[in-house]
């Protein structure tokens, strides 16, 4: 199958190793994805919280290049899914909105026909592809590998479906089929505090030592996410949350299309395993599948 894909600002910079990983997941399970020619930022929460119909034409543009492509788009970063999915949303169900969109839309010469499906790649590996397909062409058991599974705050939030809002299962029966132990882990809906972290920092470290801690007394080897700014927060300050509570957390914090990339053969270069802050040897940690 094709999709479009929408990278978003984060996997071009900060988040490189999950866009390299995502590329590299599906091109082994053969589907490809359509970069959106001349992309924008999706104007994340900042744009939303002042000026609605300014944050819906930056968000729409994206969606109306998408359409040209007729495919559903697929948008890894949480924030980028969510603003994209609300969009989405808040067109089909305001017509007066949805025009004052395309009156602006139309001076750049586009205009967007409510034809586009906002997906996230987990939601799509699970759905169209298949748990079992993925199991088949693992390359490396992922037996002996314990991972707290972080969902973060945004991609199952009620209104979107993507799956169960308090105990999401997605990501843990995708990695227990590959071999994974799921531990116990509470904390997976829990905020991180977003950008709390750069401007209230002593809660942001607050709230993310709370997602460590549970991860570390649960024996987690790895958190596991499929947020970019979940992922930055909970791996560049453990450092900080160290000094300050005096704890000695050295987890190191992945993407989930990483995992998988790995199980499916992937090396650590092929899947930004390299960009990682705490160093992480997946290889040492699992073994071959005898295939």
């Amino acid at each position: 199958m094709k999709y479009s894909y929408y990278p978003g600002c984060s996997l071009e910079a900060s988040a490189k190793g999950y866009d390299e990983s995502v590329h590299y997941v599906f091109n082994k399970l053969g589907q490809e994805l359509k970069e959106i020619d001349d992309w924008n930022c999706c104007g994340a929460t900042y744009y939303m919280a002042t000026k609605e119909t300014i944050s819906l034409v930056i968000s729409s543009r994206n969606l109306a290049i998408a359409e040209k492509q007729g495919l559903d788009i697929i948008a890894p970063c949480s924030s980028c899914y969510t603003i994209l999915y609300k969009t989405n949303t808040i067109l089909k169900n305001n017509r007066i909105l949805r025009e004052k969109v395309n009156q602006a839309l139309r001076k750049v010469g586009l205009e967007y026909h409510l034809n586009v499906k906002v997906r996230h790649p987990l939601e799509v590996l699970i759905n169209d592809i298949g748990i079992d397909t993925i199991a088949s062409k693992a390359k490396r058991t992922l037996e002996g590998l314990k991972i707290a599974q972080y969902y973060g705050c945004q991609i199952v939030r009620p209104e979107r479906g993507l799956d169960d809002k308090d105990d999401p299962k997605m990501m843990d029966s995708l990695c227990s089929a590959l071999g994974a132990e799921n531990v116990y882990f509470p904390m997976k809906t829990e905020c991180c505090g977003g950008m709390l972290m750069t401007t209230y920092p002593d809660v942001g470290l607050g709230l993310n030592k709370k997602i460590l801690e549970c991860a570390h007394e649960n024996e987690a080897d790895i958190i596991v996410t499929t947020c970019p700014l979940c992922q930055i927060n909970l791996e560049a300050y453990q450092n900080k949350i160290n000094k300050k509570y005096e704890t000695d957390f050295d987890i190191p914090i992945l993407f989930f299309t990483q995992i998988i990339g790995h199980s499916l053969g992937g090396t650590s270069r092929e899947l930004g395993l390299h960009r990682s802050l705490i160093p992480v040897d997946l290889e040492k940690t699992t073994r071959e599948e005898l295939r």
